[in-house]
């Protein structure tokens, strides 16, 4: 993600003023030589990296997963020190629009309880938390707009266990696969299914880089869903 997310920042006339690594930790790195940072590392260093940041007054890009326990800390901070972040599940314009397609799909399907959802998310074998925090958030769009489900469950490599008012998500790791997310309901007589399928990581780049241009302005705790608002 670091690759393609430069390359792009490149293309579109940006210039990397440090890159943090396993071999260059943030904390050997002036933080203050940067507009807007770009956080996409892993769950165990993320939440001490948008402190870091937030210390040093720099709009954050956060695309990180799996540190969202510590969500109201962050946003308690950010409100405190008048700083600037937007987080997401994902970056992708495409896979955005699909959470908006998911919420819509929920609410037409909420008066037929006889269909039950399942989400499945497929990732490459690097990746380290599961569910993707991308499934969670097509859970929780779920449970907002349909009244049968209060929570979900998960498993990694093999079916979830079935569960009352639980929207059981399936987690697959493979080798080379970007990111595959479907929710399906189905009933004894038929199914239907929507998906999104990511082809590589680029759009995931574009959508971190497009963010980091939109905050670099702005105060305050964002959403992907704040940029494809302005953009309407």
């Amino acid at each position: 993600m670091g690759k393609a997310i430069e390359k792009i920042a490149l293309e579109r006339g940006h210039e990397i003023a440090f890159r943090v690594n396993s071999a260059c930790p943030i904390d050997q790195v002036r933080i203050s030589d940067a507009d807007v940072c770009i956080e996409f590392t892993q769950p165990k260093l993320a939440l001490g990296h948008i402190n870091a940041l937030i210390d040093h007054k720099i709009p954050a890009v956060i695309g990180t997963t799996g540190w969202n326990e510590h969500l109201d800390e962050v946003k308690n901070r950010v409100q405190k020190t008048d700083g600037s972040l937007i987080h997401a599940s994902n970056f992708s314009i495409g896979v955005n629009l699909f959470f908006q397609l998911n919420e819509y799909l929920s609410s037409l399907m909420a008066p037929y309880s006889d269909y039950h959802a399942e989400v499945e998310e497929i990732h490459h074998t690097q990746k380290l938390d599961y569910p993707s925090g991308t499934a969670i958030t097509l859970t929780e769009g779920i449970i907002a707009h349909h009244p049968e489900y209060t929570k979900w469950n998960t498993a990694l490599n093999e079916e979830p266990e079935k569960q009352d008012h639980s929207i059981p998500v399936k987690a697959v790791r493979e080798e080379h696969v970007p990111g595959t997310h479907s929710i399906t309901y189905s009933n004894e007589i038929d199914s239907i299914r929507i998906e999104h399928i990511a082809k590589n990581r680029t759009g995931f780049a574009l959508g971190a880089v497009i963010a980091a241009e939109w905050i670099a302005d702005k105060k305050g705790i964002y959403t992907f869903r704040d940029i494809l608002k302005s953009k309407l």
